[in-house]
C-alpha cells in the first residue's frame, strides 16, 4: 500500500515550517530515507515564470529553502533546477524572490538543459521525449509542486510539476504536437513524470492559487502540506481536499487509466477528509492545449528574448 503524508500548516515562519517538514516525512522515514550522503539531490519547484510573490503562484522560497536545509543536514548535496516557459531558472527565481533564500544556503540554481531519451512504457509512448539532462542524472530528485487551478488542465499539482523538466522552448512545441487532444497530452505528462521518477514530492498547499491559474487567478489559503514518494498517489489525495471530481482532472485521470494511481492509500497521518475545503475555485472556463505554429513561434520568441536580452540588459544596469 502505498503511504501519503498530509499535514494542517497554516505559516510560511522558517523556524516552524521546518519543523512541521519533519513532522510531514517522519512517517515516510525521514528525508534520510531519500537522501544519503553525497548524492546530488535536484529541487525541482514550480517557478513558473517572473510572476508577482503575491500572487502565490510559485512554489514558495521558504519551502525550497526548508527542503534544503534537510538535504544538507542528511548530507545530500541539493541544486535547484527548472525550465521555466519564459526566462532562464535564475531570472525567474530573482524575480520570484527565491534567490535571496538560495543564496543562504550557497543553493546552486542549474538551468535545465535537454537530452534525448527513448521511454519504453506504452505502444503509443512518446519516443525520444526531451528531458532535461540533470533531472535525469541526478542521484535524487525531490520534486516540489504548488497547488493550483490551471486554465488547461483544470488543476497543476505533481505530476504537472515535472514538465518543468521538459527545456522550456520545447514546451511550446510538446503543447502543438499533443495538445489537440486534452487526454493525449495528459497522457504525455504522466509519461514525463514516469521518466523522471522523483523519489519524493513535497507539495506546498499552505496558500494555493485558484481561478484562473495558472498565474491568472487568486491566492487561497488551504492550510496543507502533502508529501509522498509515489506522486500520483499525492495528486489524487490532493484532489479529495480540494474536493473536485478526480475524473475532470486530466493527469489524474490518466493515470489511472495506466494504472499508475494506487487504488489503496494510506494516509499517515491526517486524511483529506480532515483538512478538505469547500468551494475551491476550478477555472471559468477552460483553454485550449494545443498552440498552432504562430503561437509557437511566438512562444519561442518570447522565451529567447528574456533569456538573452531582457535578463542581461537587468543584470548589467544593476552593476
Amino acid at each position: 500500500m502505498v503511504s501519503v503524508s498530509l499535514l494542517k500548516s497554516t505559516t510560511y515562519d522558517v523556524d516552524v515550517l521546518e519543523q512541521q517538514l519533519r513532522d510531514l516525512l517522519a512517517p515516510l522515514g525521514g528525508i534520510e530515507a531519500y537522501v544519503k550522503p553525497g548524492q546530488r539531490v535536484l529541487l525541482k519547484p514550480n517557478l513558473l515564470t517572473g510572476a508577482r510573490p503575491t500572487k502565490e503562484c510559485t512554489t514558495r522560497p521558504e519551502v525550497v529553502y526548508c527542503v534544503a536545509k534537510l538535504v544538507k543536514a542528511a548530507g545530500g548535496n541539493p541544486f535547484l533546477g527548472d525550465s521555466p516557459a519564459f526566462g532562464s531558472a535564475h531570472g525567474v527565481a530573482k524575480a520570484n524572490g527565491l534567490l535571496q533564500w538560495a543564496q543562504k544556503l550557497d543553493l546552486p540554481i542549474v538551468e535545465l538543459h535537454g537530452k534525448r531519451y527513448n521511454l519504453e512504457s506504452q505502444p503509443d509512448s512518446f519516443d525520444n521525449l526531451l528531458l532535461s539532462k540533470e533531472a535525469m542524472e541526478a542521484d535524487v530528485v525531490i520534486n516540489l509542486p504548488k497547488v493550483k487551478s490551471h486554465v488547461q488542465l483544470t488543476l497543476t499539482l505533481g505530476v504537472k510539476n515535472l514538465f518543468g523538466c521538459v527545456p522550456g522552448k520545447m514546451k511550446a512545441w510538446w503543447h502543438m504536437e499533443a495538445g489537440k487532444d486534452r487526454q493525449r497530452f495528459a497522457h504525455m505528462l504522466v509519461e514525463t513524470a514516469q521518466a523522471i521518477a522523483p523519489d519524493l514530492t513535497i507539495l506546498d498547499g499552505i496558500i494555493g492559487h485558484e481561478g484562473n491559474g495558472p498565474s491568472g487567478g487568486e491566492p487561497r489559503h488551504l492550510g496543507v502540506l502533502g508529501a509522498s514518494e509515489n506522486v500520483y498517489a499525492l495528486d489524487r489525495a490532493m484532489v479529495d481536499v480540494l474536493q473536485v471530481d478526480p475524473s475532470q482532472i486530466p493527469t489524474v485521470a490518466a493515470s489511472q487509466r495506466l494504472g499508475l494511481c494506487p487504488r489503496a492509500i494510506e494516509f499517515v497521518l491526517q486524511s483529506p477528509s480532515e483538512l478538505c475545503i469547500d468551494n475551491w475555485q476550478l477555472p471559468e472556463k477552460l483553454m485550449p492545449i494545443d498552440f498552432g505554429m504562430p503561437r509557437v513561434m511566438k512562444s519561442t520568441f518570447k522565451h529567447l528574448y528574456i533569456r538573452f536580452i531582457k535578463e542581461p540588459m537587468a543584470a548589467y544596469a544593476q552593476r
